[in-house]
């Protein structure tokens, strides 16, 4: 008797589960909805500041929120998180054009280096030292690559 109750009390419930839509895999209800929307920015009429990072806004402006530099009460934007402190910040301290100069200044500051050095740079850091007859039997016999001997000039 008692799972007869519980079968009257859960079969309108499976049925109303049963009955209810489930979700569509098709793209036409979201364009029909998006038609349809008073609001394009679909923020049901909160009002939206405008986008301003927080790391511009004045930092003794006396803000309630010092940190955030934000006034009690003042609506957030909805890009809250890219927009906020924590966020990465914008780096315009130097123009691109001035970066680029910066850039070239730096490349042909060094070429020069490595230009200079290499004109006054020697070649080799000591005198090559020459055997008596040029190591012959110490590196291998006749057929073996000589060593230098006295009196060859080139290498």
């Amino acid at each position: 008797m008692l799972s007869q109750r519980i079968l009257a009390r859960r079969l309108p419930q499976v049925a109303r589960a049963a009955i209810a839509p489930r979700a569509s895999f098709s793209q036409v209800p979201a364009l029909r909805a998006t038609a349809e929307a008073e609001d394009p920015d679909q923020n049901n009429n909160y009002p939206n500041p405008p986008r301003v990072k927080r790391q511009f806004r004045d930092p003794y402006g006396g803000w309630w929120d010092a940190q955030e530099k934000r006034n009690f009460g003042e609506p957030v934007h909805e890009d809250n998180e890219i927009l906020g402190v924590f966020s990465p910040e914008q780096y315009n301290h130097v123009s691109a054009r001035k970066g680029l100069t910066h850039f070239g200044i730096f490349v042909a500051s060094f070429l020069s280096l490595v230009g200079v050095v290499s004109l006054f740079y020697p070649d080799k850091p000591s005198v090559p030292k020459t055997y008596e007859g040029g190591l012959e039997k110490e590196l291998g016999g006749p057929n073996a690559l000589p060593a230098r001997k006295a009196g060859d000039d080139k290498w």
